[in-house]
């Protein structure tokens, strides 16, 4: 049975949150600087609770979290609440990921309303949490055209905008560059996305947009492209940017796995990288998807902070 996607935690429920402004996208709060922190509970905490997670980065000296929904919205509105304190006295920056069996661009009208209730609730619990942004894998283009599944994408964003609005959830969707040339989320949809409607943005990930151009992120100009096609399309994205760096295995068909930054396997350029967000000085989050990933964090983090 399809759940409904307008259902749950409206303006009127105990659990719902004032508005506020954002830190991340180009909100008043939005940081001056890049912040660096880990997709999910870092693997060195000792609690495994994401409220543990939020005080163990702090601990390691990052700045942010993502809290991964990936398999499903399981956190009930109470643990939200433990979430918040937490976030609230670390002033660590929080962002989420939406379950990853979501497709904009579904035939399958339950399926699409699935889809649309899988990143609601995600907004949902998010705004209970104190956290900023929503990021998504928006679909796959199936047998589509990228025009088709545009129209699919843009038009299911609309609804769920709608809904968030009469709930007066002020949650920024930004979907993410997918690695895979048959998932919708090239760099221009999503800039084209954002062209439609300047309330949703995006998060860049650099190794899946490396793994979907099969190894095309090699030089410091390829980086600085990518910057700069931003920039060119709204300047104002590179204030407050959401970003997803790891390493990555990939083949002609796009991404296969996430690998740490420093394996011998990995030809993901993160020092280039780093080099090109300095010089167009970009703010926001960066959040590391590697195996272990305050490994990972703490090395961009560092090697940041050395330019």
């Amino acid at each position: 049975m399809q759940k409904p996607f307008r259902k749950s935690l409206t303006a009127n429920s105990k659990f719902a949150v004032p508005r506020k402004a954002f830190a991340l996208q180009g909100g008043k709060n939005a940081s001056p600087k890049l912040l660096f922190g880990t997709a999910g509970i870092p693997h060195s905490s000792k609690s495994k609770s994401s409220a543990g997670g939020i005080e163990r980065v702090k601990e390691l000296g990052l700045d942010a979290m993502e809290l991964e929904f990936v398999y499903g919205v399981k956190m009930a509105p109470e643990a939200a609440g433990k979430v918040r304190q937490a976030q609230e006295k670390t002033s660590i920056q929080l962002t989420v990921h939406a379950p990853f069996y979501v497709n904009l661009n579904s035939y399958d009208k339950q399926k699409l309303g699935n889809s649309k209730y899988h990143i609601l609730q995600s907004c949902r619990i998010a705004s209970l949490c104190n956290a900023d942004s929503i990021t998504f894998h928006p679909g796959f283009y199936q047998s589509s055209t990228p025009k088709e599944t545009f129209n699919a994408v843009e038009k299911a964003v609309q609804e769920m905008l709608a809904v968030l609005d009469n709930e007066k959830l002020e949650i920024t969707l930004a979907p993410e560059t997918t690695g895979k040339p048959s998932q919708f989320g090239s760099l221009e949809e999503l800039l084209e996305l954002h062209s439609a409607n300047p309330r949703v943005k995006l998060t860049v990930d650099f190794a899946h947009l490396h793994a979907r151009g099969n190894g095309c992120l090699k030089k410091q100009e390829d980086f600085d492209s990518v910057l700069e096609r931003i920039e060119k399309s709204d300047k104002g994205l590179l204030k407050g940017l959401h970003i997803h760096a790891s390493g990555i295995n990939y083949s002609v068909k796009g991404e296969r796995n996430h690998l740490f930054l420093q394996d011998k396997t990995n030809d993901f350029q993160y020092k280039l990288m780093l080099n090109s967000l300095k010089s167009f000085g970009v703010s926001g989050i960066v959040i590391s998807e590697s195996p272990n990933p305050e490994v990972d964090a703490l090395l961009l983090k560092n090697e940041f902070e050395k330019l």
